[in-house]
């Protein structure tokens, strides 16, 4: 840990703003950045603690790179830390939505961009190394290989955000059967700097505080501002699956009530695909443009705000349980389980969505094995790889 904590918050910062400015291809390509950046580059966190983070975020409602982001940033610096995580990775993204509100950037057919499918075809290498450095790790035999095929396999034939909560359930009882004589605890043992439980306690009681009570505030004061709040906020607290899944949740709020025309939310949308960073940043766009709250960047970054602090609460609320958890030899047996479900979820994901819309044809399949071979066997940094895989397609995909 470093001497100085500001600077620590700031090195954090930056860390995770280029982070932020490189990571295409949407949640779980975001999880293969922070796994080749926090595991194998910085070392910060061993495999074991990276995968329970993810099956943490993945049970909880909110944006799960997002929550794995700030946790990280949360062990390495702190509640500064953990702030300068997500505000690194969340301000590129957010940014460039609310000036796509504002008309100053135009996105043109996306589509069919070369650089937009060399990034795609990017995210299908990172995602292909995370998996790969994953099961190495966490599935060292072939009791936990096999559960994550099977994970991978009913994931893949019942799609959803419930189904993969259920894997990861039945992950863990499966692992609490097969080796709860032999595991030892001690999972989140590479940083001792988490929140207190009276932290916790604090952060999920303000939780569902205000999940409870801005509704009854908003009805009784008739403020604009917090209608909005109200409305993002709910949004985020009830959404499980990530960002795709928020829509429906985002269009009843804001479309539904009349704040912004459907013709501009879809357009919004498209341009939220173009961007780096959480998808969850739509919110910055739509609250520059809708006509209720205070709209422009004001309302863009109070979107923001609103939609993001629930699933903040719940990781610093939730988190120093989950660690004291972790260090009980019957949970990490279960985890162990859980561990290979998790790689299993990555094993679908990179085939549906990551695979199956960033390779199209042969042209994209060599520069995504170039990529992998980049990135997995010479060791390339992702953004770097990101970088060439972008001007590759913009070359030879245009």
């Amino acid at each position: 840990m470093a001497d100085n904590p500001w600077r620590n918050t700031i090195g954090i910062f930056w860390i995770f703003l280029r982070l932020g400015l490189t990571s295409f291809g949407g949640p779980v390509a975001h999880l293969g950045f922070f796994r080749e950046e926090f595991v194998r580059r910085r070392q910060w966190l061993r495999e074991e603690s990276y995968a329970d983070l993810v099956a943490l975020c993945q049970f909880l409602p909110g944006p799960a790179s997002s929550q794995v982001g700030y946790a990280v940033g949360l062990m390495r610096g702190g509640v500064p830390g953990g702030l300068a995580a997500w505000l690194g990775f969340t301000l590129p993204s957010a940014v460039l939505m609310i000036a796509f509100a504002y008309g100053v950037v135009t996105f043109g057919e996306l589509e069919s961009a070369g650089w937009l499918r060399g990034l795609k075809i990017a995210a299908v290498a990172v995602v292909a190394s995370a998996v790969w450095g994953m099961a190495v790790q966490l599935c060292p035999d072939r009791q936990r290989v096999s559960l994550a095929l099977l994970a991978a396999m009913v994931v893949l034939a019942w799609p959803g955000s419930l189904t993969q909560i259920l894997v990861i359930v039945v992950g863990g009882a499966v692992g609490w059967l097969l080796y709860r004589g032999t595991a030892t605890g001690g999972s989140f043992d590479d940083y001792p700097r988490l929140p207190s439980r009276r932290s916790g306690v604090i952060c999920l009681v303000a939780f569902f505080s205000l999940l409870a009570g801005l509704p009854l505030l908003a009805a009784l004061t008739t403020s604009p501002l917090l209608e909005v709040f109200t409305g993002f906020y709910r949004s985020g607290s009830l959404v499980f699956g990530g960002g795709h899944v928020v829509l429906p949740l985002l269009q009843a709020e804001v479309v539904t009530s009349g704040w912004i025309g459907d013709d501009h939310f879809l357009a919004g949308y498209g341009a939220a695909q173009a961007v780096p960073g959480p998808l969850f940043t739509f919110a910055a766009y739509l609250g520059a443009a809708m006509t209720v709250g205070p709209g422009g960047w004001l309302g863009g970054l109070w979107a923001v705000v609103a939609i993001f602090l629930p699933s903040l609460l719940l990781v610093q609320g939730v988190l120093p349980f989950w660690a004291k958890l972790s260090r009980i030899p019957l949970a990490q047996a279960a985890l162990r389980g859980t561990n290979a479900a998790v790689v299993g979820l990555l094993l679908a994901a990179l085939y549906d969505p990551v695979w199956s819309k960033g390779i199209q044809e042969p042209a994209d399949f060599i520069i995504g094995l170039a990529a992998f071979g980049l990135l997995h066997f010479w060791k390339t940094a992702p953004w770097l790889v990101v970088a060439l895989a972008t001007a590759a397609g913009a070359l030879l995909l245009g």
